[in-house]
């Protein structure tokens, strides 16, 4: 009998370009690459740009820039998700043809409204989607269009207990229909969801482990359905504690004063910059 072999340790580094690298992305960044080299892996970078309205180029040449500076290494050639979308329909056309998703006319308004959420951009995590918005279980789907020009949301299996073990948080759980509810996979501007988007270049790229922020646990569990949907193998996951300013605030792109660009123009270094995470400075 062959012994079985562990694959390769793949890790990924997957900024989005909407606006310059702060503080909390360096602070995950860092850490999954120490995670990559500890494990004798490869770490790759993927430039998530599919956020039409807000990536620019400049802010990918920043961006590039700024992780190099901050002593962040990738293996491969960077990949951008703009030039990837064909395996997203690829995709999306396995989940039409199983049934797991419908078309969506209602907008995030609809949404809120009907869950008796505030509107406000600013939630951490979307509202869990009205069961009375989904066709009825089994309705014929109509086709997919090219372009798409309706939102496509998959359908959660409700009461479905999901489970994973967090490598830097633990154990963790939810209940589709619950926590969550449907979520969209293609958006009626053409383009993929974040979520579908993730799980495709995750598995095509062979990634191992994802390191990310613990705000994006529960896109996990929706990421999850996805790979069991897809026929996929889900990789393993480790969130990182956010970066919060001296409000308790979490850090965003808004925060320029604590963007890497800004504290480089400032004097200082990657070397005191992680000195100061070793103190407990964030």
């Amino acid at each position: 009998m062959v012994p079985s072999v562990a694959p390769i340790y793949r890790g990924r580094l997957a900024p989005s370009p909407t606006g310059l690298l702060h503080l909390g992305h360096a602070r995950t960044f860092w850490r999954a690459q120490k995670r990559a080299r500890a494990a004798g892996g490869r770490l790759l970078l993927r430039n998530d740009d599919l956020d039409t309205a807000r990536c620019r180029p400049e802010f990918v040449a920043a961006m590039v820039e700024d992780m190099r500076w901050f002593g962040l290494e990738w293996t491969e050639p960077m990949v951008s998700q703009s030039e990837r979308i064909p395996l997203y329909r690829t995709a999306l056309g396995r989940l039409h043809a199983a049934g797991h998703i419908y078309p969506c006319s209602r907008s995030r308004r609809d949404v809120l409204a009907a869950a008796g959420a505030p509107h406000d951009d600013a939630e951490p995590d979307e509202p869990v989607y009205p069961p009375s918005f989904r066709p009825p279980a089994g309705a014929p789907l109509p086709p997919l269009t090219e372009p798409v020009a309706i939102n496509w949301r998959f359908r959660v299996p409700d009461g479905m207990e999901l489970d994973f073990t967090d490598l830097g948080l633990g154990p963790k759980h939810a209940v589709a229909g619950r926590e969550f509810g449907d979520f969209l996979v293609w958006r009626k501007d053409d383009m993929p969801s974040y979520q579908l988007a993730c799980v495709v270049d995750d598995a095509a790229m062979g990634i191992t482990e994802v390191v990310r922020g613990e705000d994006l646990i529960m896109s996990t569990f929706r990421q999850l359905l996805l790979y069991r949907a897809l026929g996929l193998a889900a990789p393993a996951f480790y969130h990182c504690p956010l970066v919060n300013d001296e409000r308790g605030v979490r850090l965003a792109k808004r925060h320029d004063a604590l963007a890497l660009r800004t504290l480089r123009e400032k004097g200082r270094t990657p070397e005191e910059i992680r000195a100061d995470w070793r103190r407990g400075v964030a």
